[in-house]
């Protein structure tokens, strides 16, 4: 399945949710590099769907299909469309298990705000309603989870972050029209954010805060009243982090915060343990960058892998 082309729905298939989408803007930033990039997404998609929801009755793959969808020994086990989730276009995903059950959450952001569904049976998926934009409406929203809290961020202006305490999901079988438990109105349009739940900090990028785009840090231990820390701001816009209290091979950094930023034309490691003077380890270009998207480290933090959203088709 070509998870970037399709009408945006929750799709639970084979035990997983997933999400999927069709922009109408692009959800790469407003600068030069991702412009490109969103040229050549649109270049490279499918055209779109608008799918009913398919719950109650698991739908296997044969030749090639599940149900109205292209698949390879994946089984469709359910599917919610936009219309059952709230309206909008989709764009990212993210999920929560209550401690205190086991219950598995799908927080799934859109256009005009974010739905949460109980996927605990991925057969029969709840949608539990709606928490809307703190604004307007912009194609690029993300979330990421900490201490029962989903922290969510989006393109539209003057959006700053929600935070949502995950706990009042529970008991829920119905969808409720859900309100922010907290703001953070330091930032405006935000393009992501990445959590270190090791250390209780949030790392919002693509700001316009922090120099060019670079990392906006949080202290949100307490997580209804996040802190700002610092900002990295030398080396222009950040699309995408990760951040790791690192226990790699590298003696150096061990027991150090350290964050991987993924910066459009290069990938950059700082050392963030002092929020107040973050240090660049190092910037590296590479032969055939087109646009720096994402990453992750490897479990043993050996190997960071790097993906360029547009260096194979340029």
């Amino acid at each position: 399945m070509r998870l970037s082309t399709c009408v945006a729905a929750v799709l639970i298939m084979a035990g997983s949710a997933l999400v999927t989408a069709q922009p109408s803007q692009a959800h790469d930033p407003n600068t030069p590099l991702g412009q490109e990039a969103h040229r050549g997404f649109v270049a490279d998609r499918e055209p779109a769907s608008l799918l009913p929801s398919i719950q109650g009755t698991a739908v296997p793959c044969k030749n090639g299909m599940a149900s109205s969808y292209p698949c390879s020994n994946v089984d469709l086990l359910s599917h919610l469309s936009m219309t059952d989730l709230g309206g909008g276009q989709g764009n990212d995903i993210w999920g929560w298990t209550d401690p205190s059950n086991n219950r598995e959450y799908a927080i799934f952001g859109r256009s005009n705000g974010t739905s949460f569904v109980d996927v605990t049976d991925p057969v029969n998926p709840v949608y539990l309603g709606n928490l809307a934009s703190h604004t307007g409406s912009a194609i690029w929203r993300d979330m990421k989870v900490f201490k029962n809290h989903a922290f969510i961020v989006s393109e539209a202006s003057g959006h700053g972050m929600q935070v949502f305490d995950l706990t009042r999901l529970r008991g829920k079988t119905g969808p409720s029209t859900w309100s922010e438990d907290a703001f953070y109105g330091g930032v405006g349009n935000t393009h992501n954010i990445g959590i270190n739940e090791d250390t209780g900090f949030a790392y919002l990028i693509g700001t316009q805060k922090c120099g060019r785009g670079g990392a906006h840090m949080l202290d949100i231990n307490s997580p209804k009243s996040p802190k700002f820390v610092g900002c990295i701001e030398d080396d222009g816009y950040t699309h995408d982090i990760q951040c790791v209290v690192y226990n790699g091979p590298d003696a150096d950094y061990k027991g150090r915060e350290v964050c991987a930023s993924s910066n459009e034309d290069t990938l950059n490691f700082y050392d963030v343990t002092d929020k107040a003077k973050p240090k660049r380890i190092s910037r590296m270009p590479y032969t055939g960058s087109s646009y720096t998207h994402q990453g992750w480290f490897t479990e043993d933090q050996r190997y960071f892998l790097l993906d360029d959203e547009l260096d194979e088709q340029n």
